[in-house]
């Protein structure tokens, strides 16, 4: 079994969702995917441990969520970086992360979408539908930015999304 990238959105709805109900269809359609390529992820992440199954709910796994998004993420699903297009701020320029750091002149991070809104060099997205799911959900978008931020960051900007992350999965951990 091989984890696949959207497995890693998946998950991160999942969070997002929190104790609220979903179905395997309404999920897909607010992720832009297939239900069948859902409920796959949905058995991959259970299988990789990221998720269990508690009571006939799929509650995502905090510890070893936040394992593998620290520790493995960046180095299984490594960034593109492209050409300078228009799209949404990721990583530290997403909004969950954004007031941390100072603007500079340097191009921020966007997922590439013609609907976006900022010019920025092109950071590719974890699957093709992210700029959709995250604009439909602000709790998911900051999830994913974070996710970016761990992917393709600088120290400080993985270290900020670490401490975030941390507290969306765990809000009784201390930072």
């Amino acid at each position: 079994m091989i984890l696949k990238p959207q497995d890693v959105v998946i998950v991160m709805k999942l969070v997002a969702i929190g104790k609220g109900e979903w179905s395997y269809s309404r999920m897909a359609g607010t992720l832009w995917m297939s239900p069948s390529e859902v409920h796959a992820g949905v058995k991959r992440i259970i299988k990789a441990r990221l998720a269990s199954v508690q009571r006939d709910c799929i509650i995502p796994n905090a510890r070893n969520l936040e394992s593998f998004l620290v520790h493995g993420v960046p180095y299984v699903f490594v960034p593109e970086l492209g050409e300078v297009t228009r799209g949404m701020p990721t990583g530290y320029a997403g909004p969950g992360l954004s007031p941390f750091f100072q603007s500079s002149d340097e191009l921020p991070p966007v997922w590439p979408d013609p609907d976006g809104e900022v010019r920025g060099q092109a950071f590719s997205p974890l699957y093709k539908s992210v700029p959709q799911a995250a604009r439909e959900d602000g709790k998911l978008y900051d999830l994913l930015t974070f996710v970016d931020a761990l992917r393709g960051g600088r120290a400080r900007e993985r270290q900020m999304a670490h401490l975030e992350i941390k507290k969306r999965l765990r809000p009784d951990a201390e930072g």
